[in-house]
């Protein structure tokens, strides 16, 4: 999904910078991206902009942050033109994003269920019994055993991968056209993680939603998106389909493939990724 003309989300030189007493710093630096009804990964390391760009995509950066992009459109509005009142109409509803842990994105004194109906409430006029079933069944699309019982949980009661259901059963009750999963699986075993996986699967196919997945995971990455994009220092320096990344040519994405552990392969010591300045490309003029 490559046509601009295809794409929900159209994105052309984002940039994202931080005023601080020190300086500036320039965080995401002019990538370009379109977003279709795929499943697109972005990787890097931790710093690189990926969560960066994620909140910027909805405006959910401090006030010290400036952002500024020759384009950043939505299903044809532009999200920085538009005002707080429009953003609350696409915030959650036709764009959802999964923060990386649950337990610091639920409230921690309401039951996780009234969250969720919370969610719906916020922007469909149903009365509170319609939002408490239409939670109870996004509670079991999220194969969650026994939605009742955990309706009336609170969030410490819940494991982390329960905890992680209920946040993209909250996510995805609004039925968005645009799903942002901001390393959804980082604080799971892997058996649930594959579990969470294939809930995220299984929902974004049915749906026809285009979904961005943030991770440092690349193997993961490969094997569950189409498409990934691969940010260093706040840029996209390489994109490629999902079942080609093992062929990526850049020499960022070549060491970060390097540095993979595996089992059936042990080695005395991994190679440590030697960067190299030329890999970025060079910036704007800082007074335009």
């Amino acid at each position: 999904m490559n046509d601009a003309g295809d794409a929900l989300l159209q994105i052309t030189d984002l940039r994202v910078d931080f005023r601080t007493p020190r300086g500036t710093v320039d965080a995401v630096r002019g990538i370009d991206l379109n977003v279709g009804r795929e499943k697109l990964g972005i990787v890097g390391e931790s710093g690189s902009g990926k969560t960066c760009t994620g909140r910027a995509i909805l405006r959910l950066l401090p006030d010290h942050a400036k952002v500024t992009a020759r384009r950043l459109a939505f299903d044809g509005i532009d999200l920085l033109a538009a005002d707080e009142e429009a953003m609350r109409r696409i915030r959650g509803r036709r764009i959802s994003m999964i923060m990386q842990d649950p337990k610091f994105s639920l409230n921690p004194v309401m039951p996780v269920g009234r969250q969720i109906a919370e969610a719906y409430l916020a922007h469909f006029p149903v009365s509170e019994e319609a939002a408490r079933e239409k939670a109870l069944a996004m509670l079991d699309a999220v194969r969650i055993r026994d939605p009742a019982r955990v309706y009336k949980s609170y969030p410490h009661e819940l494991s982390g991968g329960m905890g992680q259901r209920v946040m993209i059963a909250m996510m995805l009750i609004t039925d968005p056209d645009l799903l942002i999963a901001d390393e959804p699986c980082s604080a799971l075993d892997v058996t649930v993680q594959m579990q969470v996986l294939a809930i995220i699967d299984d929902l974004v196919r049915r749906r026809g939603m285009g979904l961005i997945f943030i991770s440092h995971d690349l193997p993961l990455v490969a094997s569950f998106c189409d498409r990934v994009a691969v940010m260093y220092g706040g840029q996209i320096v390489e994109t490629c389909a999902a079942s080609a990344l093992n062929e990526a040519r850049h020499p960022y994405t070549r060491g970060l493939l390097a540095a993979i552990p595996f089992i059936d392969r042990p080695v005395d010591e991994l190679p440590v990724l030697q960067r190299d300045s030329s890999w970025l490309v060079p910036q704007r003029d800082p007074a335009r």
